[in-house]
């Protein structure tokens, strides 16, 4: 493996690192921006939906990109972006400030999260073998960092802007210096091109062989997004745990789908894609049976420890299948299959809000576990493809990616 690779597979890792910390501090200290531009609970929905939406717009506008402009070069300047916006969050004054920030933030996130999967699923095919879960789990690294600093700031009753000031000045230099050694991969080369088993030609992504991964990726986040936007609501009105106590299970899911994303590439390299994903699906509908099931707290903190283990392996291996089906076009296809986090994301609060209102919350549980298990139907989608090596395995292709980004 060559040196060029290293760096790079460590560049785009503090990549992630950063993103998931700049995420987590923003989405969770959401009640402080709240107070500090005086918005109202009716409004707040709008600004928060803006996000996922103009990330979508972000993600969409990433496949027309990377026809002219290197995913690495991309990435190099959606970080700036992403992290000026969070401090811009934090410095604004007005509530059109607060929009315009948000707006910034939203554009670049979509940038951001379609370059680094790019990259990493490129990685991936120079590597030969499993390693973008890794990725992931430095990200969930990166979201239990930023929490935790959250807390910080929430607890010594900082201002957003103080909050956030010291986590920019460290980040922000740190990911343009690693930015140039980002690891360009693309496309399989034109002699490898053609027309594969999953009836995708070489440079076309064909929407109906991409769609099983696009289900898989919304109904993963919708589980996501129910375990962030409601754990605490659930533990705390259903379960009748103390308000303190109903902090603790998303934490514990963060904590698992670290340990879950560290450990699963090797059950990836072991039993291979389809084997992990369809564990992975199984063991979170177990987790979101056991919530709608707990008979108090501690067993429903049960539940979602085990969503973390089995949610956390479903949304990297998805973006690594597309990158196997469609080796030709792995760019597009993963920027089109990006837009469905944020569909997923958008879909599964109101969801389960809507159902525990009109029914109950134990339910509306059951609804994300449903979803889930339908990740089974399509677990052969995440089945190496053959190619003309034998083996059924990813020819590492160092040639394609043996460039850095700054030329290397």
């Amino acid at each position: 493996m060559t040196d060029v690779l290293r760096r790079g597979r460590a560049s785009l890792a503090f990549s992630f690192f950063a993103q998931g910390a700049a995420f987590a501090l923003l989405v969770t200290r959401i009640p402080a921006i709240q107070d500090r531009y005086g918005v109202s609970d009716a409004l707040l929905p709008a600004f928060l939906a803006a996000v996922p939406i103009l990330a979508g717009v972000g993600s969409v506008t990433t496949e027309k990109l990377v026809q002219r402009i290197p995913p690495s070069r991309l990435l190099r300047w959606a970080q700036p972006v992403v992290l000026l916006a969070l401090l811009g969050v934090g410095a604004g004054e007005s509530t059109a400030e607060l929009g315009i920030a948000l707006a910034a933030f939203g554009l670049a996130v979509g940038v951001l999260d379609a370059s680094m999967n790019m990259l990493g699923v490129s990685l991936q095919r120079a590597y030969g073998r499993s390693i973008m879960l890794s990725f992931h789990a430095v990200f969930s690294l990166g979201g239990i960092v930023g929490a935790s600093l959250a807390w910080a700031g929430a607890h010594w009753d900082l201002a957003l802007f103080v909050s956030y000031l010291p986590v920019v000045v460290v980040l922000l230099p740190a990911a343009l210096v690693g930015s140039r050694w980002y690891v360009d991969g693309g496309a399989e080369p034109e002699a490898d091109k053609g027309k594969d088993e999953a009836g995708a030609e070489g440079g076309t992504v064909a929407f109906k062989v991409l769609l099983p991964l696009c289900l898989v990726m919304t109904f993963a986040y919708i589980g996501d997004s129910t375990v962030s936007n409601w754990s605490a609501k659930y533990l705390q009105d259903v379960l009748g745990s103390s308000e303190q106590l109903a902090t603790v299970p998303y934490n514990v899911y963060m904590v698992t789908t670290l340990i879950g994303r560290g450990l699963g590439d090797f059950g990836v390299r072991r039993f291979g894609a389809v084997a992990v994903v369809r564990a992975g699906a199984v063991v979170a509908a177990l987790g979101f049976a056991v919530v709608a099931s707990a008979p108090g707290a501690w067993v429903g903190m049960l539940g979602f420890t085990l969503l973390g283990l089995g949610l956390c392996v479903l949304v990297p291996q998805t973006f690594a299948a597309a990158g196997r089906l469609f080796p030709g076009a792995s760019d597009a296809a993963v920027a089109r299959l990006n837009v469905f986090n944020y569909v997923g994301f958008l879909v599964g609060s109101p969801l389960v809000g809507a159902l525990g209102d009109a029914w109950s919350y134990r339910g509306a549980m059951l609804v994300p576990m449903v979803l889930v298990l339908v990740t089974l139907v399509y677990a052969r989608s995440f089945a190496a493809q053959p190619d003309r090596y034998g083996g059924g395995h990813e020819r590492p292709r160092t040639a394609d990616v043996g460039r850095g980004s700054n030329g290397l």
